[in-house]
């Protein structure tokens, strides 16, 4: 049996194989609510076999939101849109995850396709907030510094959105800390210049993240396993370390976090070497140094790419995101071409090749 599919089992939760489909934004959202275009979205890569579904960055509050497109659970109305996706994607064997995020100052922002749209003419725009007034870039407006009060407050709005994501039936609930978005902007004193207890040192850099942890580990139900995103370094000499996310992980995983999602970069304009594979490293050495379940991501785009990967025990399993954009049924074809029988849904059993 091929390691990419064999299952793998967490604490709380069982993977029916080893690929998972990455967080990525749809901006397809009004006012947070998902609508058929989320549903057809996730359920497509729901029946073409991947073992779980991370949603993408959903925002705990309206001012976190990385658009004003995006996905939402702040508020008990949008329960009943994400239920009905959930279901299905149960009623496929596929477990269903959710990235909860706040965007800090990388929020307010036009959707991708039209970059240049007036959300001031349109009332689309919202003053972002971070840990220290320092903008994203040279573009972006200052943000607002967050007292302590609002600090406590998103950590309690973090805290509501996981005790909605449980009650919807989650099987997964993840807290976005990487790509430069809030979380990720306390932990890298690139972005944190505070002076008070959430700013200076390592450990008051990470305090914020893991006040959010706590509060969310008080609401989810024991079925439910709790992942953390990262970047594992910000690929500035300055910045956000890979040995700062080792040392981070052991912390998290002491918490009864079950799985770091290791990504890298998002925080500021650096020079990455993207090629395949290119960010595989972190997530091995975050494994080998803390023993921890991570999950590899970034340009893995064939089915013999992703096994070796898991046989070089660099990662325990792998999360897939534009490949599933262009491919939904990516894992029936590298069931073939590891040369093992896919699971075919039987409505599409007629189209099983036979040799």
């Amino acid at each position: 049996m091929p390691k990419l599919f064999s299952p793998l089992n967490l604490n709380q939760i069982s993977l029916k194989n080893r690929i998972v489909m990455s967080p990525m934004c749809q901006y397809s959202s009004d006012d947070g609510f998902a609508n058929d275009w989320h549903f057809v979205h996730y359920s497509s890569r729901a029946v073409g076999g991947v073992s779980a579904i991370i949603q993408e960055a959903t925002a705990i509050s309206p001012k976190g939101r990385i658009s004003y497109k995006d996905l939402g659970l702040w508020k008990d109305e949008h329960m009943h849109n994400l239920n009905k996706i959930v279901d299905f994607l149960h009623k496929q064997n596929c477990l269903a995850g959710i990235q909860l995020s706040h965007a800090g100052r990388k929020a307010s922002t036009p959707v991708p396709w039209n970059p240049k749209e007036n959300l001031k003419l349109n009332n689309n725009y919202w003053e972002s907030v971070a840990p220290s007034p320092i903008p994203f870039n040279s573009d972006s407006d200052i943000p607002k510094e967050l007292t302590i009060q609002e600090i406590n407050k998103i950590i309690q709005e973090f805290k509501e959105a996981s005790h909605r994501a449980d009650k919807i039936g989650y099987d997964i609930v993840e807290i976005h800390a990487a790509h430069g978005y809030l979380i990720h902007q306390f932990l890298s004193p690139l972005s944190n210049k505070r002076t008070d207890d959430y700013g200076g040192n390592f450990n008051n850099r990470i305090r914020f993240l893991l006040e959010i942890i706590s509060e969310v580990k008080n609401v989810l139900s024991k079925k439910v396993s709790l992942w953390v995103r990262i970047s594992a370094t910000d690929w500035i000499e300055e910045g956000w370390s890979n040995e700062d996310s080792i040392q981070l992980s052991i912390l998290l995983k002491n918490m009864g976090v079950d799985v770091i999602d290791v990504s890298t970069g998002g925080l500021v304009n650096a020079k990455i070497p993207v090629q395949p594979n290119y960010q595989v490293p972190y997530a091995k050495n975050i494994k080998k140094e803390t023993g921890i379940i991570t999950g590899a991501v970034g340009l893995i785009t064939n089915a013999i790419q992703a096994e070796e990967i898991l046989e070089n025990n660099e990662a325990d399993f792998i999360l897939l995101g534009r490949e599933l954009l262009r491919n939904p049924y990516f894992p029936m074809e590298a069931a073939s071409i590891l040369g093992i029988n896919p699971l075919i849904p039987p409505p599409y059993e007629r189209a099983k090749i036979v040799f």
